[in-house]
């Protein structure tokens, strides 16, 4: 792989052995996809905050990389944690689990990054502009970004992420080259979409058809961030896709015409299909924790659940999940004391996806994402999926 002066020196260990080992692990990963070279990036998100992932083994290597010297050389924010950094005791988070969650947290801040703790970075401000060169982890915020905003990123790792943001480097592979991030087939959609559960089983239905394939979505006229996000992150979830085109939606659809989609594999989406999805992923549940926020709440999505909740007492608990940034903005408008009035809880920094549920007690929930339906699933817990509407009736019957 050809190196720039600047990137032998990284390699050489002049400028740290923190930023050497980065470049290592930048230069490994870009001989296994054959990258000719690295290229410079805007910006990074960083996966593999959770203590439940990282074990001790991850926290180890944290803090080695902070010991160090390593430091962010662009904006780099971070996943969710396992938990709220500072109502975590509400949350019923094991103290052992909490002081090493909070040790990891500390590692990354050492190192300059930005300790956001969301998967949607997008929302409150890290937003890489049109054809940027990023490096992004978390399978929903990459989705996000290659498809709505139009940036370029693969599907990094947790380390690949650091290591991009330790050197400001990556490999030139993947979705970073315009050729492959041509669509690989198209989907006709017929289904009504109607709720952002409905978004969300879509993405999953195309994720399980099509696998890591770049779908080019038509029959859909108008979708807004909230039900792109769901989209994105069931897409990924279900099939791994990182890319996908929606025709007069997504910034770079328009570049496609008949000649490009001519002879590519196609599929139609009906409403049984949504329906399949949904039932694929839910049970019955008899005492299950409502939650919201998988990818964590928009300020709009808690305005809505407020505005449901409000005059209602809640008989079964109801958590919502989101980042600081949409926290504080709601709680200005008085969206979390609404919540809070009718019995509900918001956490901020963590999800149900990353947090320890079943160290914390948790047996069952119902909630409106597949992608935490999956996850939640894979733990060994019992999910029912339903629209937001269908939750607040049910929590608080």
């Amino acid at each position: 792989m050809y190196l720039d002066r600047l990137e032998e020196e990284m390699l050489r260990g002049e400028m740290g052995p923190a930023v050497a080992r980065a470049m290592e692990l930048l230069i490994a990963l870009g001989e296994v996809f054959e990258a000719e070279r690295l290229v410079p990036i805007e910006g990074a998100h960083i996966s593999g905050v959770s203590y439940k992932n990282l074990d001790e083994a991850g926290l180890e290597f944290l803090e080695d990389l902070a010991e160090l010297g390593a430091q962010t050389r662009v904006r780099a924010t971070l996943n969710p944690a396992g938990m709220d950094l500072d109502i975590w005791r509400e949350m019923g988070i094991p103290h052992g689990f909490a002081e090493r969650q909070l040790r990891v947290v500390k590692a990354f801040e050492r190192m300059g990054v930005e300790t956001t703790c969301t998967c949607t970075p997008y929302l409150i401000g890290h937003n890489p502009r049109q054809g940027s060169q990023i490096a992004w982890a978390e399978s929903s915020a990459v989705a996000f970004s290659n498809s709505v905003l139009g940036a370029r990123t693969n599907r990094e790792s947790g380390p690949s992420a650091l290591a991009s943001s330790i050197t400001g480097r990556t490999p030139l592979y993947g979705y970073r080259i315009e050729e492959n991030r041509r669509p690989g087939a198209v989907v006709e959609v017929e289904a009504e979409l109607k709720s952002h559960l409905d978004y969300s089983a879509l993405g999953y239905h195309i994720g399980e058809a099509l696998g890591s394939s770049v779908p080019y979505i038509r029959g859909v006229p108008r979708a807004d961030e909230d039900s792109l996000k769901s989209l994105a992150a069931s897409s990924a979830t279900s099939g791994g896709i990182a890319l996908f085109h929606m025709e007069g939606v997504t910034p770079e659809a328009d570049r496609f015409g008949e000649e490009d989609l001519k002879g590519l594999e196609r599929i139609t989406v009906e409403d049984e299909d949504l329906e399949e999805a949904i039932s694929s992923l839910s049970g019955e549940v008899e005492d299950p924790v409502f939650c919201l926020g998988c990818p964590h709440c928009s300020l709009e999505e808690i305005r809505m659940a407020a505005k449901l909740l409000k005059g209602r007492r809640l008989r079964w608990r109801l958590w919502i999940f989101t980042s600081r940034g949409v926290y504080r903005e709601a709680e200005r408008r008085g969206y979390i004391h609404t919540i809070l009035e009718a019995g509900g809880r918001v956490f901020r920094d963590t999800c149900m996806v990353v947090a320890p549920l079943r160290e914390m007690g948790w047996r069952e929930i119902a909630t409106d994402s597949c992608k935490a339906a999956h996850y939640a699933s894979n733990m060994g817990l019992k999910v029912r999926l339903e629209s937001l509407e269908k939750m607040v009736e049910e929590a608080s019957s």
